[in-house]
Formats: C-alpha cells, sequence, structure tokens
C-alpha cells in the first residue's frame, strides 16, 4: 500500500507516523511545500517576540528523522492538482519549476490552511506581512527586532493578533490593534473579554474594535493603515484576520468541501471519494456537541485528526467526533480559555439554554496575591448538562478549562460538576474550586 501525504506539519506528520508505526511496511510519501516539518506554529508569536530564541526549538522532528523510519518526505514541493480516477497527483518542485505526477493507493489531503491577505490597496508594500509558517517568524522577527520599526499595526483581535500585540510590546514596540468586531478575541462572548481589552491598554496597546480597515498607504513601503475612523502610522503591519484552508489544488474533483474550501470529513477523516482521506487545518471537523460540519483550525485538533487518519488509513478502527475548540491565550499578565459553546454560537444553534457569570478568585483570598477569575457558562435549560464555558483571569485561570472540556464531554450537568470532588490549597485554589463556584451559582 502506497499513500501519498499533503502536507508535513501538524495532522500531516501525525497521520505518518501513527501509519509508520502500525504498519512497517506501507510505503508513505509527504509533499511539503514548506522547507520544515512538524513544527509548533502556535509558538511563532512568542519566537517573533524573542521569548523563544531559536527557530529551531519548534521542531519536533526533521527529514532526517523521518527517513530513519522509512518515510520519505519531499520538501518545497506543491502538490498542485489530484487526479481521483487514476489515482495520482500533479506535483511542483518549487526550487527547479518542473513537474512531475506520484500514483498512490490511498491519499491524506493535510495542507493546512493559511493567513488570509484581504484585497485592500496597499496589501502587497513592502513591510506588510502575516505569520503562520517559520518562514513568515523568521522575517517578521527580523523586522520587528530593528531599531528602524518603531511603530507597528496589527490587524485583527483574534488569537495570533493579540499574542503579536503582546509580543510587540514585549519588544518595546509603539502598537496599534484594530479589529472589525466590536470585541477582541471574537469567538467569546462580549462581556467576558472586557477585562482583556483593559490589560491591553494597561500595557500600552492603542486599542481599535468596530473599525474598519479601508487601504494601505506608502511609498514602496507602508506608513500608514487608513480605516473608517481614521489613520495611524506603521512601520510594520501584521495582517491577522483569519485563515483559508489550502485547497486550491481540489478544483476539478468531487471531494466535497465547506465555503470555506475546507475539505469535509466524517469522524474518521473520510472524505466522500474512497481511498482519499484529509485532517488538521484544511478539513471541518465533526462538532462534539452538535455533531455537525465545523471548522477549527486549532493545533490539538490537528494533531487528534491526524492521528486518527493514520490509524483508519491502516483500517484500525479509529474516530475523533468530539472537537470543542478548547483554547487558550496568555494576555501580558492575564489568561483566558474557553471550550464548548458560548452564548453566542447556542442562540444561533436554536438551543434552550441559559448561562451564568461569576466573578471569583484564582486561590484562597486571604493567601497573598489573590487575584480575580471570571467565569461564564452555557448550559441546558431542561436538564442543566454543560454546553460551554469561558474563563478569564489570572495565574491559574486558564488550566481550568480542562475540567469544563472533559466534564462537556461526559454530558455532565453543572449540579455534578459543582460537587465534584476538585482539590484545594490555598496557594492554588479557594475550598470551593471557581470551577465549583460558577456550577453552582447556576440555576
Amino acid at each position: 500500500m502506497k499513500v501519498i501525504v499533503i502536507g508535513g506539519v501538524a495532522a500531516g506528520m501525525s497521520a505518518a507516523s501513527k501509519l509508520r508505526r502500525s504498519n512497517k511496511n506501507a510505503e508513505i510519501v509527504v509533499y511539503e511545500q514548506g522547507q520544515h516539518l512538524s513544527y509548533g506554529a502556535c509558538g511563532l508569536p512568542y519566537f517573533v517576540s524573542d521569548e523563544i530564541k531559536d527557530y529551531k526549538k519548534l521542531i519536533m522532528r526533521t527529514k532526517a528523522d523521518f527517513a530513519k523510519v522509512g518515510i520519505t518526505v519531499h520538501t518545497g514541493h506543491r502538490v498542485t492538482g489530484v487526479d481521483e480516477t487514476a489515482k495520482r497527483v500533479e506535483v511542483l518542485d518549487l526550487e527547479t519549476g518542473m513537474t512531475k505526477t506520484d500514483d498512490f493507493d490511498r491519499l491524506l489531503i493535510a495542507s493546512g490552511a493559511s493567513a488570509i491577505r484581504p484585497g485592500w490597496p496597499g496589501i502587497d508594500l513592502e513591510n506588510v506581512k502575516t505569520l503562520g509558517t517559520i518562514e513568515d517568524g523568521q522575517a517578521l522577527k527580523e523586522l520587528a527586532m530593528s531599531p528602524q520599526v518603531e511603530k507597528t499595526a496589527i490587524i485583527g483581535a483574534g488569537f495570533i493578533g493579540m499574542e503579536l500585540a503582546e509580543a510587540m510590546r514585549t519588544l518595546g514596540k509603539q502598537v496599534v490593534l484594530i479589529e472589525l468586531k466590536d470585541q477582541v478575541l471574537p469567538l467569546f462572548d462580549k462581556e467576558v473579554v472586557e477585562p482583556l481589552e483593559k490589560e491591553l491598554v494597561e500595557k500600552g496597546v492603542e486599542l481599535h474594535t468596530a473599525e474598519k480597515v479601508l487601504s494601505l498607504e506608502g511609498d514602496t513601503r507602508i506608513r500608514r493603515i487608513v480605516t473608517d475612523q481614521g489613520s495611524y502610522e506603521a512601520d510594520l503591519v501584521v495582517v491577522s484576520v483569519g485563515v483559508r484552508p489550502n485547497t486550491q489544488f481540489l478544483a476539478g474533483t468531487s471531494v466535497r468541501t465547506a465555503s470555506n474550501g475546507a475539505v469535509i470529513v466524517d469522524g474518521q477523516m473520510r472524505t466522500n471519494v474512497p481511498g482519499i482521506f484529509a485532517a488538521g487545518d484544511c478539513a471541518t471537523v465533526v462538532h462534539g456537541i452538535l455533531g455537525t460540519d465545523a471548522y477549527i483550525p486549532l493545533g490539538t485538533t490537528a494533531n487528534r485528526q491526524g492521528k486518527v487518519a493514520g490509524s483508519v488509513l491502516n483500517d484500525e478502527d479509529a474516530s475523533y467526533a468530539n472537537a470543542l475548540g478548547t483554547a487558550m491565550i496568555r494576555v501580558f499578565d492575564l489568561e483566558a480559555a474557553k471550550t464548548g459553546l458560548t452564548e453566542r454560537e447556542a442562540e444561533q444553534a436554536g438551543l434552550s439554554y441559559r448561562t451564568v457569570f461569576v466573578t471569583t478568585h484564582n486561590h484562597a483570598s486571604y493567601y497573598p496575591d489573590s487575584k480575580p477569575v471570571y467565569i461564564k457558562l452555557v448550559y441546558r435549560a431542561d436538564d442543566k448538562v454543560l454546553l460551554g464555558a469561558q474563563l478569564v483571569g489570572h495565574s491559574g485561570t486558564a488550566l481550568r478549562v480542562n475540567v469544563f472540556a472533559v466534564a462537556i464531554q461526559a454530558h455532565m450537568s453543572v449540579d455534578e460538576l459543582g460537587m465534584t470532588d476538585l482539590g484545594y490549597t490555598p496557594p492554588f485554589s479557594p475550598v470551593w474550586d471557581p470551577v465549583a463556584i460558577a456550577c453552582n451559582a447556576a440555576k
């Protein structure tokens, strides 16, 4: 059996590695358009800020490591087409410009996603960057470390945009953060992120929400951003307004995709075409609460999908259909996390739900340096089964989201979780943990 994997980062190499562990005889060939494999892209903002000095620390395994276990990897090669009938891919060697074809028995599409570059006038000016790959990180860090770059602007206040705003302030830069929506982190409910917005401003970030970028201006290099409410000088602009799945090479095939181009898969990473699978940021995932196709481009999701794909490629029984979108972020001295449904998502899904919002503390109030924690829960109105949780606070806040994620997957009610035997000691928690306090406040 010959398996071709398109994409050599999270999902692709997780799948290839799992397949090799399960099947010592399969021929595994990977095509990756970049020069680096199996790296932690989520660490790139901390490489840019110089908290991580060497980008090589982000790389889990190298091309030579994979070769030792019999996985053939071609870096600098982009798949440009798929012939599902002939079971063949067309591949472009980016160094030589030569094109070749390669046959497969089974195909895994793990081509990831790329940062969106909107069609604003001036988008192609020098010093207008995105962040998605190690190469992007190297270019961005070189600029950010330059003394000639003083004024930076981040467009988009999602996870990467927020992390980059902190990175630029860590480097001593002036930072303007512009977001189209009326709040930062639009995946959260609005009231939950208010402490984060206050934290940004207190740490010197000039924050502008509900503001639309119209154009970027300069000679050959970026000089200013023009919005519907003003203009802002900038020596460096980072565009972080979302990602788009890298699936253009599937044009002309019958592989089903969502409206954004993500390949639609089931819980076993199968597409609608026999023998073709997909995983990672280029694919949908089955939502663990709604049971619908969802697009959740996270490193955790990609790795889980990749592991399942590697098993199913070897005809083993495996599935992943419980994605909750669990995610966390550090914003200067605060932490934030979410899992499951927000109130907005529960409403859009037509669910009958209730919410509770509490303010408590990260450890015993009498222990030194106790700080506030804000928690919002979403739960079903009839049986009080937990649907979602959002948290913002100081040290110890973010990891508490994992308790909520387990509870949601186990279909626990807030009453059950509120009386779960969680640990206690004054430096780490009040006698009633914030998790229990939020659950017991639910009516």
